[in-house]
């Protein structure tokens, strides 16, 4: 349910202790039958309790309570002596009073006096509980503010609980990573009899993938042009496959070779059928020939 300014107000000053005997009376009547009220209540002592954290205890010198006890004892002294008035004699009997003209008196006009005081009383408690609940608000704002400074620039003075636990950062620190190393290449211009070049054959030294560029030659319908690597290492000629009828082939069949023997190998075209040579072997003279020569060196 929701609660009144006064009904927050009481909350506040009964976690407080600020409270007379009535009021604290009405504040624990409404927690026992309230259960929101008294979570309100908790939830004052728990915003008020860092006063008491930020506050020691003090210990009073012994003069104190010496001086409580004497003005006590006076307080008592006091209230228990009576001082009664002396008695005076009795008053003479007055002349009496000359014979006056009998003058109609007016009839009395009724003066209220009485004033409804509830509303001045309920005002001056609301205002009471407003300044109260500013002041506490203000102590509490003020202890906070105290709080988080001694947190930055002092935190071994707080109490181990109030300590604020140190804070631990990861950076992870990524180094670029090296540059790759250019490798070699080489090229292969394929064409017959030192005319124009047919094919563009391009290997790469690292990784041993080719690539075959068709530059100025056309299958006949029916035939294809397959590429051979003819090397003195090898008992015959080896297929590197069908060059497809695109423009690039791309291929990695030369990872199983050594460098040295593709660096010296001739490369060779030949017609064959549709889809290549069926016994794995060249059924023509080769028409377009060539060997590598290295464009790009490789980085030391």
């Amino acid at each position: 349910m929701a609660h009144s300014e006064d009904h927050i107000a009481l909350a506040a000053e009964y976690a407080l202790g600020t409270l007379d005997a009535d009021e604290r009376a009405q504040v624990e009547t409404m927690m026992a039958v309230d259960a929101e009220y008294t979570a309100l209540v908790h939830a004052w002592e728990y915003r008020l309790g860092v006063l008491n954290q930020m506050v020691g205890s003090v210990e009073p010198r012994p003069i104190v309570w010496e001086n409580i006890k004497a003005a006590i004892g006076q307080s008592t002294e006091q209230q228990a002596t009576l001082v009664l008035p002396e008695a005076s004699p009795p008053p003479e009997p007055a002349p009496p009073p000359a014979e006056e003209p009998v003058v109609a008196a007016a009839p009395p006009v009724a003066v209220d006096h009485v004033s409804d005081n509830s509303n001045v009383i309920q005002l001056a408690g609301r205002v009471r509980r407003l300044r109260s609940v500013a002041s506490m608000a203000t102590a509490l704002a003020a202890a906070l503010v105290a709080m988080l400074a001694v947190q930055v620039y002092r935190p071994e003075l707080l109490p181990e609980a109030l300590r604020p636990k140190p804070r631990i950062q990861t950076v992870e620190v990524k180094t670029p990573a090296p540059s790759p190393v250019p490798s070699a290449q080489y090229v292969a211009l394929l064409q017959r009899d030192g005319g124009s070049p047919a094919f563009i054959l391009t290997v790469d030294a690292a990784t041993k993938n080719f690539t075959v560029r068709k530059v100025g030659a056309d299958a006949e319908p029916g035939k294809s042009f397959e590429l051979w690597l003819i090397s003195d290492k090898l008992p015959q000629p080896r297929s590197l496959g069908v060059i497809g009828g695109s423009d690039f082939t791309a291929r990695p069949v030369l990872a199983d070779y050594d460098a040295g023997t593709i660096n010296a190998a001739t490369y060779a075209v030949t017609v064959e059928p549709a889809g290549g040579s069926p016994t794995g072997q060249p059924t023509s003279a080769p028409i377009y020939v060539g060997k590598l020569i290295e464009t790009v060196p490789a980085t030391r």
